[in-house]
């Protein structure tokens, strides 16, 4: 008795749904298989809305690569003790742990005529690029070199504090945005594509404003103080970023028929289980989750001290710029390469990847030296360069993985709890943040390097130090990236049985649509003539 009780136990937890796809009789899904079967194969999407999500990417990359010196920016500019910024920053990480649920919650449960991602992109992107611009901006009256001045500290908290508080609210619809728009894979995919080549300019705007001004400040040659530069960029970055996202939601449909009333949080939040491809992703990402680089800006420290400065610099990136523009051309190749089979292309452009950060770390750490700095941008315009032939092909088959795995919930669930499927996956993450903190500062101590030293070629003076800065830029990034490439091997959500599972999710997005409207017949005859005619 008590075996049969554990097994049906075990069954509702990690079984599907009774109203799921993957459960529903075909009888009651069977008159829809045409429109299903369309839905999987014809595009919908028009121009307006592949190129309107490229413009909010380009903004995301934007702020996104300004958060890549952000700790820098607390250190150098704000002068602010890295015991406090990593202290800092582990609080907003316990403080995700509230902000994220409710979010979550609060997002699967919208449903709005104007949509369910919509209302909060259009409404949050502008709290979250204001608090962003004053973060940034606090330098311009916060000064002083104190490192434990209590204004600053406080300062960064509260504007940190803000930004994750709106970050949360616009950046989780922003990032399912896309699953709503079209059920075509193929729609998907090219929304990819334009993103990723008209994303990275974004991030690439960021990077030849602040390393090379830093440098001429630090050698004289002008007199621009960092705080100005910091700002500068900030508001740059808001008001690209809150046009961007502003534009793409209201020039984007969602076509996604969702069940209108979801099922309440107490089993939602459980949903991982379910999941089995989620649930392996996740495994990995705590076993790593620990994981740290120091917490610094170490590729500004290799640009301005190891390469000696931004035309080095700019020559060893050059071939990673050409090559990461250039690869998004590859990705019908790739496609065809890997038979639109996602989870080899995956398994194969990331393993590439993890390679040539072993080999970069492996023949760079050795040959640094403070006469050997062309052959140090030599050594790394290589590595980087082969790295950046595949990017485009392997996030925008990663990305399209992710969101497989993402309507995989919704077909053994028949909900798509995109905010509280990560609850539980976030509230465990945060018992590693700690061990993260802990990490971050050790990590930083032992790579020896004095932030008090301005940034000029080999100003720390010593070869160990420099030694440290590139294995704490390159080669720690390996285990984790190993980690998470290993569930990939165990995922077989692909070909017949993918497009199986496509199909009858769109049947049930029909049938659930049919509920709401007795006009059956009609409705499946409205979406089939929507898409034809938008094909």
């Amino acid at each position: 008795m008590n075996e049969k009780k554990t097994k049906n136990i075990v069954q509702g937890i990690f079984e599907a749904e009774a109203q799921s796809a993957a459960s529903i009789r075909e009888e009651q899904l069977g008159k829809y298989s045409e429109i299903a079967v369309n839905m999987f194969h014809t595009p919908v999407l028009t121009m307006r809305e592949k190129l309107f999500p490229a413009f909010g990417e380009f903004a995301a990359k934007v702020t996104k690569g300004l958060e890549v010196y952000r700790t820098m920016y607390f250190v150098n500019v704000l002068h602010i003790d890295m015991a406090y910024v990593a202290a800092i920053l582990a609080l907003i990480g316990i403080y995700d742990v509230l902000n994220d649920p409710l979010m979550g919650i609060a997002y699967d449960k919208t449903r709005t005529r104007w949509g369910k991602a919509r209302p909060y992109v259009v409404f949050g992107a502008i709290p979250y690029f204001v608090s962003t611009v004053i973060l940034y901006s606090g330098a311009m009256v916060l000064g002083g070199s104190a490192t434990n001045d209590p204004k600053k500290i406080l300062f960064v908290f509260v504007m940190l504090f803000l930004q994750e508080t709106f970050s949360t609210i616009y950046s989780l619809p922003r990032g399912n945005m896309l699953t709503l728009m079209s059920p075509n894979p193929e729609d998907r995919i090219n929304v990819g594509l334009l993103s990723t080549y008209i994303g990275e300019p974004g991030a690439s705007l960021v990077y030849v404003i602040i390393p090379p001004l830093m440098e001429l400040n630090n050698k004289g040659y002008i007199h621009l103080p960092m705080s100005q530069v910091f700002m500068i960029t900030a508001i740059i970055a808001g008001v690209v970023g809150s046009a961007g996202n502003i534009v793409m939601a209201v020039g984007c449909r969602e076509r996604i028929l969702l069940q209108p009333k979801p099922a309440p949080l107490n089993k939602t939040m459980f949903y991982i289980l379910k999941n089995k491809y989620a649930l392996r992703n996740f495994a990995a990402s705590f076993a790593t989750g620990w994981w740290s680089n120091g917490g610094y800006s170490w590729d500004v420290v290799t640009q301005q001290e190891i390469f000696g400065g931004s035309i080095p610099s700019f020559v060893a990136y050059l071939p990673y710029n050409i090559l990461n523009t250039l690869s998004v051309t590859f990705i019908p190749k790739f496609k065809k390469l890997f038979k639109n089979n996602n989870r080899n292309a995956v398994i194969a452009l990331r393993f590439w990847d993890i390679l040539t950060f072993i080999g970069m770390t492996a023949v760079g750490v050795p040959n640094i030296g403070k006469d050997r700095k062309w052959v140090m941008v030599g050594i790394y315009a290589f590595f980087f360069g082969l790295d950046g032939l595949n990017n485009g092909p392997a996030n925008v088959f990663e990305a399209e993985l992710g969101r497989e795995i993402n309507d995989y919930t919704e077909y053994v669930t028949g909900e798509r709890p995109d905010g509280t499927f990560g609850i539980l996956a976030n509230l465990i993450m945060k018992i590693t943040q700690p061990l993260n903190t802990l990490l971050t500062i050790k990590l930083f101590r032992w790579s020896g390097y004095d932030t008090s030293i301005k940034m000029k070629p080999w100003s720390q003076g010593d070869k160990v130090v420099y030694q440290k800065i590139f294995f704490l830029w390159q080669g720690i990034t390996v285990l984790p990236n190993v980690a998470r490439v290993i569930p990939y091997f165990f995922y077989d959500l692909v070909g017949e049985k993918r497009e199986q599972m496509y199909i009858a999710l769109n049947e049930r997005r029909a049938l659930v649509a049919s509920d709401s409207n007795s006009e059956v017949d009609a409705l499946a005859e409205a979406i089939r003539t929507e898409t034809q005619a938008e094909s």
